[in-house]
């Protein structure tokens, strides 16, 4: 089933005679709803703080190994 879900198929599963799935291709995303959401609403500005300071505990110095 998952094989022909990838390939485009959609398969109903029924229990019974009656339908209580649907299994089928997942839809392929690229960001674009993430990137509309965050236009029309705004980061939430608790969470940038976090990300801000957690950005501030990062550093692109390598540290050198201890001598002996």
């Amino acid at each position: 089933m998952l094989d022909s879900a990838e390939h485009g198929e959609t398969i109903i599963v029924t229990r019974g005679g009656r339908r209580i799935a649907v299994i089928g291709p997942a839809p392929s995303g690229n960001g674009a709803a993430l990137n509309d959401l965050l236009r029309r609403f705004g980061p939430d500005e608790d969470f940038a703080a976090d990300v801000e300071s957690v950005r501030d505990l990062l550093s692109n110095e390598v540290a050198e190994w201890p001598a002996d």
